[in-house]
């Protein structure tokens, strides 16, 4: 299985005694599930992943139901209680210019435009107007162009400017 993966959902429960799950999205976007129908989707539970292709998604309230190929009944469903829904990169929701899976911000290096290094970025807070970088050593930079400098995914590398305001 690929293990470039996001995960964009947790099985929560099973509904009714056809195979539907109850999942909890944790995607930004549940509607995306709907997108994903006749796509193969991994769940992953235990250690051990599993491919399915997913027939069918509703939502209702703030879970989303699916049914899965192969799993028909309430027990095949049970199974899968607790396990990670999983898309492959190439069915992630494309970004725009200058925006970044958290899942690839997460331990990059930052350093500062003169070359200090500040550490890596081991959280990322999100505020609703702009995520924060939480980088090890207590430092937090907001993820605005003002201080985001610059940012290489393939190099697993960010520069930023880093007033003394925002020193610890």
């Amino acid at each position: 299985m690929n293990n470039d993966y996001f995960r964009i959902g947790i099985i929560v429960n099973v509904h009714g005694l056809k195979g539907e799950i109850k999942v909890l999205p944790t995607t930004d976007d549940p509607n995306r599930f709907d997108d994903l129908v006749e796509e193969t989707i991994e769940v992953f539970r235990d250690s051990e992943v599993r491919a399915y292709t997913l027939e069918r998604a509703r939502r209702h309230k703030s879970c989303v139901f699916l049914k899965l190929t192969d799993i028909d009944d309430r027990n095949a469903a049970t199974e899968l209680v607790k396990g990670e829904i999983r898309v492959s990169r190439s069915l992630a929701i494309p970004l725009e210019e200058d925006e970044y899976y958290h899942k690839d911000l997460l331990n990059m290096s930052v350093s500062t435009e003169t070359g200090e290094e500040l550490g890596v970025i081991t959280d990322i807070i999100q505020t609703g107007a702009n995520d924060v970088y939480v980088i090890d050593k207590n430092i937090l930079i907001p993820a605005v162009k003002e201080y985001v400098l610059s940012v290489s995914v393939a190099d697993a590398r960010m520069v930023v400017f880093l007033p003394d305001e925002l020193r610890p």
